[in-house]
């Protein structure tokens, strides 16, 4: 029986549905939590991965161990530092991806580890010493006819009778980002209500119309603003953004705003990071503007805190609403 799979790729939001899958087959919703350990990948030492992976479970079942960003720590790094630096990098990433391979080799059948990374080169030690005895997935980013596909088959899951010219248009207008495209679905079911969607429809209602209140919130949120951050969510769900619409926003912006940070360190120009985010003017703007103004461990300590959300919704430990709330009042009240 596989114990150990990696996904891995830009599609983080078919990542997170793989996550909830295997999180399912824990069983019972009330106790799986407490079998549940999330570990940062960047930071961790063996031992407390086999500390994790060789608990036993509660209550019997089955536990899952999920570790983000593990494999990372060994893809080549374009720039180097000095050669004492250099020398002691390389010591270290031929011998720890041995040692984390040991212990995968130990984890018991009654739980599940779960690598998540971003991206993960074929010449990656760790991922050579692991690959062959795991549950290895990738997932790239959905274009063409994929898209198409993706977006036909979740319409017809959400109760969204969408015309052929209007699922043209909705693709046209959202792009490949499904964490948006999926709140936007669920925005056209929550309106149609049974009935067909044609291309007024959605050029009526779709759209990144409340960008402007995102980057308000996101902004809010990272410096600490409560009561303002407050009024920003309760503005968009009483405009009738739905929770999950709100949280996948959020999720696109901070994953634009590590972006730009990570690619303006490397030394890349502006139109440079425009290009590789994707971004209209306006959009790149207020991104850039808000990576200057954040540190990157809040940007990660946010971005770490809505996954965990995300799996709470998952899990059933909170509805959508509630956890949208325990986010940005935990967040922007420093809690």
């Amino acid at each position: 029986m596989t114990v150990i799979h990696l996904f891995y790729g830009p599609d983080d939001f078919s990542v997170r549905e793989a996550l909830g899958e295997i999180r399912i087959g824990l069983g019972d919703t009330a106790l799986a939590e407490s079998n549940i350990s999330r570990l940062d990948g960047a930071k961790l030492k063996p031992e407390e991965l086999a500390s994790a992976a060789q608990s036993m479970p509660f209550f019997g079942g089955k536990r899952m161990v999920i570790v983000e960003g593990l494999l990372s720590r060994f893809e080549a790094k374009e720039k180097r530092a000095s050669a004492k630096s250099e020398a002691s990098a390389k010591k270290t990433n031929s011998e720890l991806p041995a040692i984390f391979a040991k212990v995968f080799a130990g984890v018991p059948d009654s739980t599940e580890v779960v690598l998540l990374d971003a991206e993960v080169g074929r010449s990656n030690p760790l991922f050579k010493e692991i690959a062959s005895r795991a549950d290895v997935r990738v997932f790239p980013l959905l274009k063409g006819s994929l898209l198409d596909s993706w977006v036909r088959k979740r319409a017809e899951k959400l109760g969204v009778d969408l015309s052929d010219t209007a699922r043209g248009e909705l693709i046209r207008l959202v792009g490949g980002d499904l964490w948006v495209m999926h709140g936007e679905l669920q925005k056209l079911a929550a309106y149609a209500m049974g009935k067909p969607v044609g291309i007024d429809d959605i050029r009526k209602l779709v759209g990144l119309s409340r960008e402007a209140s995102i980057f308000t919130l996101v902004d809010d949120v990272i410096a600490g603003r409560l009561k303002p951050a407050g009024e920003a969510m309760y503005g968009m769900l009483e405009a009738g953004a739905a929770p999950q619409y709100i949280l996948s926003m959020l999720a696109r912006q901070l994953r634009f705003l590590v972006r730009a940070k990570d690619l303006k360190a490397s030394g890349k120009s502006d139109a440079d990071i425009q290009s590789a985010l994707g971004l209209a003017d306006f959009s790149f703007r207020k991104t850039l503007e808000q990576a200057t103004k954040h540190t990157l461990p809040r940007l990660n300590d946010f971005y770490r805190r809505l996954l965990d959300t995300d799996l709470d919704i998952k899990t059933g430990r909170y509805d959508d609403e509630l956890a949208l709330i325990i986010l940005i009042t935990g967040m922007s009240g420093g809690g």
